[in-house]
């Protein structure tokens, strides 16, 4: 079994302070604010979405674990070179355009992309083609199309995929020109 602290130098990188505890702590304060909002209320409205909160944990939690894991593997299976050479800062437009595609294909809900995007990036994809990717999954995802056709119809879909398709790419251009300009 490999020791983690003594794993290869493909390893991802560790990012220095914990990024997530401002946005946590922001979203402590936001929901101890309704809570108390709720309970201020009455009637049991607490309870009512405290349940409700439940409910969504249970049917979001799964995937949300699955998706981690996927983003984690990618970041130690998928050698450092190759998501250089594919995705990574120095693929330019390739990199924007496959970042595009996998957005557009890749199914369910924020729950599954923004790990993904995560795992991403941590393990050495560029800003542009992830940006390229999230504005790719919002904008085109296939996984919508027959919801879409059938409530909407073909005239509609065809009018839509045709009007958006080219922003996901011109986000991933826009964002590599931030990164650039900004140095960031």
């Amino acid at each position: 079994m490999l020791n983690p602290a003594t794993a290869s130098p493909q390893s991802p990188k560790r990012s220095k302070g914990n990024t997530m505890l401002v946005p946590t702590i922001i979203m402590a304060v936001l929901a101890c604010s309704l809570f108390i909002a709720a309970v201020a209320k009455g009637g049991g409205q607490h309870i009512v979405g405290l349940k409700a909160a439940l409910r969504m944990t249970v049917e979001l939690l799964p995937m949300l674990v699955l998706a981690f894991i996927v983003a984690g593997m990618m970041q130690t299976l998928v050698p450092q070179q190759h998501i250089s050479q594919w995705i990574g800062a120095e693929s330019g437009l390739r990199g924007i355009l496959l970042g595009t595609l996998v957005g557009a294909i890749t199914p369910g809900g924020p729950f599954v992309s923004m790990p993904l995007a995560a795992g991403f990036l941590k393990a050495g994809a560029g800003m542009g083609t992830m940006v390229a990717f999230m504005t790719s999954w919002s904008l085109l995802s296939v996984h919508r199309i027959p919801i879409e056709l059938s409530v909407l119809g073909w005239r509609f879909l065809l009018v839509r995929m045709a009007s958006t398709a080219l922003f996901a790419p011109l986000a991933g251009i826009f964002a590599n020109a931030i990164v650039k300009a900004l140095k960031i």
